[in-house]
């Protein structure tokens, strides 16, 4: 019987698990931290072995095969060594893949692809067809394989989970955007994140579909570069011009053109998501539907009534006139642009965290004209106080959730919006941009 082992017991590790064992492999799960428990009822549910608090590595080294969750990076002790004896490592979406027959539709990006995967999700379940949501966005694809049957998966994939796809083939690919993030995982080189990225279409060829923002130019440079690597049909979309075989803004429409064929799918003010970012998103999703051969009523009904992601520029409440906003699934510079760049009314922003490597330069333009104090929510603010100290005159230190929105709260006045867009990862302080968003809410709630 051949043998799986598992590293790392969250969502994708524990779904590997379950279909691993249900396609009759030998499976050891084994995590260096602690197991959360309900992960350990269910893999003791499904009868399967795992350690937690280390990595017994004669197991692991005697694996056929080893599925990796995302979170722990190559550079890991065991993972070095499972390396050096030749031992394949996969990414659990790569696993799942291999059994299941479904379309699959994968989103990756460095924003937007939370919003993007969901919008078309949201679309293809209108239609009434049988689709999951999947990937990085909570819920682990293999466990949906093993334990449902959709005829569509919507995956959102995030560059770690591409870096251990070797066969994956989706059948439409999307790229919302590429911008610097997580580059402490790519040795702080740019190029090596963006060529993550693009193993989204690698095994593509003329029969699969790769869509894409033509605004984007780190996207559309790679394409230049590498056009004669790329086998897939493409499908550009734009806000600012028209584009071949794709999506784009015309007399305030959005307009999708496949084969020749435009066809008007709605205005752009009656799309549920403001902002162009979501405008862009809007497209990549009415693409993908549209390549689907989804009639155009469900998409504009679909794109006219869609309700944003949690934690994505989520209105929590006013209290005695101040908005408190959150973003904290803004966990990097990119996203806290386009969130600062949203905001009408005077800014007190708090920000922090874990800091993968982030440029703040981007951001002054927008700090200098929207934000009147900074609170800063992480154990270390030191790059936070050199980018801004000159440009904003108050900036706090705090060390909780509670803490940030109480001292937001005392700095604001009617008319002003507190937006926790922490452009940071959270694991500084918080178990993750869940815990961290829940937390700020709850605060919020509790003024």
């Amino acid at each position: 019987m051949a043998k799986i082992a598992v590293l790392g017991a969250g969502e994708s590790g524990v779904g590997a698990a379950i279909l691993a064992k249900q396609k009759g492999f030998d499976v050891w799960v084994s995590d260096k931290g602690q197991i959360k428990e309900k992960y350990k009822d269910v893999l003791l549910h499904h009868d399967i072995p795992f350690e937690e608090g280390e990595h017994t590595e004669a197991q692991i080294l005697s694996a056929d095969e080893v599925v990796k969750s995302p979170g722990i990076p190559d550079t890991v002790e065991i993972v070095k060594k499972i390396v050096s004896k030749g031992i394949p490592v996969i990414s659990e979406i790569e696993f799942a893949a291999r059994y299941t027959d479904a379309k699959l539709i994968a989103i990756t990006g460095s924003n937007g692809k939370t919003t993007t995967a969901s919008l078309t999700y949201h679309i293809l379940k209108k239609a009434g067809l049988n689709v999951a949501l999947a990937g990085n966005i909570g819920y682990s694809f293999a466990w949906h394989v093993a334990e449902h049957n959709a005829d569509y998966y919507v995956l959102e994939i995030s560059s770690f989970q591409l870096d251990g796809c070797y066969k994956f083939t989706p059948d439409i690919a999307v790229i919302t955007n590429i911008t610097p993030d997580h580059l402490d995982r790519y040795d702080y080189d740019f190029d090596k994140y963006v060529a993550s990225k693009f193993r989204i279409i690698q095994n593509q060829n003329s029969n699969h579909h790769f869509v894409y923002c033509d605004d984007d130019e780190v996207i559309t440079n790679y394409i230049q570069e590498h056009k004669k690597e790329i086998r897939s049909t493409l499908h550009p979309y734009s806000v600012y011009h028209k584009v071949e075989n794709g999506a784009y803004i015309n007399d305030e429409k959005l307009i999708v053109n496949l084969n020749n064929k435009p066809l008007e799918i709605m205005s752009i003010h009656k799309i549920a998501l403001k902002g162009m970012h979501n405008r862009q998103n809007s497209m990549a999703a009415a693409i993908a539907s549209r390549v689907l051969e989804i009639r155009k009523d469900v998409i504009r009904e679909s794109l006219s009534d869609f309700q944003n992601v949690e934690h994505r520029l989520e209105f929590v409440l006013k209290v005695h006139g101040i908005d408190f906003i959150n973003d904290s699934k803004a966990t990097n510079v990119n996203a806290t642009w386009y969130a600062l760049g949203s905001m009408t009314k005077p800014v007190i922003w708090i920000v922090g965290g874990v800091d993968k490597g982030n440029d703040y330069s981007m951001l002054k333009e927008l700090v200098q004209e929207k934000v009147k104090a900074i609170v800063c929510l992480g154990k270390d603010n030191s790059k936070i106080h050199a980018a801004f100290g000159d440009i904003v005159d108050t900036i706090v230190d705090t060390q909780s959730a509670q803490e940030a929105v109480n001292v937001a709260y005392s700095l604001g006045k009617k008319g002003d919006a507190v937006l926790l867009s922490p452009a940071c990862a959270s694991f500084d302080l918080f178990e993750n941009y869940e815990d961290r968003g829940h937390q700020f809410k709850a605060a919020v709630r509790g003024l």
